[in-house]
């Protein structure tokens, strides 16, 4: 089945427009300032949608070492920047303020997002700690801001973490659905930009069926086929960038040649 998510009904690509450090972060460079944050990732998503992808996803990702309760300062600099580059969006964006689902949804009503991607469900130890996130929280702040239009996409198995639920992972993105209202189900796989568990993903494929299922990380030219022949989309970020490397800008040549391949699958 192919969802009709953003108003077309193919395999979707979601690229990743990753902000820099923001203020209060170690990695912030306070001479630059939200200026340079806003400079950069416009170079990125100019580079994305010249390339071709269907919907562009900020994220912090910079900000390590993450934490799990937004500060101020991070929420303010982010929606500042997301709302910067909307004038220059030309497709569907969504927000990801890593690991705060209610900073996430703040942010997207904030901006006008069509979606938000987080870990809303589960118990983790993780690099962060003990990590149970506020699913109920993020919905009731998604509802009290009149955003039900608002696409919430659960991460099922976090990156960095080790699940202290351990039923099976089908399992997990049939209840996170039945009981917690997923819009969809996103697959990752241990670390960022390395590459989901292709029966694990294929699994989870095969149990949900109402909403759409991405692959979340580590998708590239060698496992997009076999991955788009049971997910519905993917996310990328890594292998859009300079030579692979996460934390490099986007290489435009890169995105170009990933998309001619998934057009080609679609």
């Amino acid at each position: 089945m192919v969802f009709d998510f953003f108003g077309t009904k193919k395999k979707v690509v979601i690229a990743m427009g990753h902000i820099g450090a923001l203020p209060g972060a170690p990695g912030y460079d306070p001479k630059g300032g939200v200026s340079k944050l806003i400079d950069d990732v416009l170079s990125d998503i100019e580079k994305l949608q010249d390339g071709g992808v269907d919907a562009i996803m900020f994220g912090n990702e910079n900000d390590r070492p993450y934490v799990r309760t937004a500060p101020p300062e991070g929420i303010a600099a982010m929606t500042a920047i997301v709302q910067a580059a909307k004038p220059h969006i030309r497709v569907p964006f969504g927000v990801n303020y890593l690991w705060d689902p209610a900073a996430s949804v703040a942010i997207a009503a904030a901006t006008g997002a069509s979606f938000v991607r987080e870990i809303f469900t589960g118990v983790f130890a993780s690099d962060m700690g003990l990590w149970a996130p506020d699913c109920a929280g993020a919905s009731r702040l998604r509802a009290q801001v009149h955003r039900q239009d608002l696409k919430l996409l659960f991460n099922i198995n976090a990156e960095f973490a080790y699940a202290l639920d351990q039923r099976p992972l089908e399992l997990k993105a049939r209840s996170a659905v039945f009981s917690s209202l997923a819009d969809a189900i996103l697959v990752s796989g241990p670390l960022t930009g390395e590459a989901v568990d292709q029966s694990g993903l294929r699994r989870v494929c095969e149990a949900v069926t109402d909403v759409p299922v991405f692959a979340n990380t580590g998708v590239n030219p060698g496992n997009v086929r076999d991955v788009l022949s049971c997910a519905d989309g993917v996310v990328i970020g890594t292998h859009f960038k300079v030579d692979g490397n996460t934390w490099n800008p986007v290489d435009g040549n890169r995105v170009k040649r990933f998309m001619e391949i998934v057009e080609g699958l679609r």
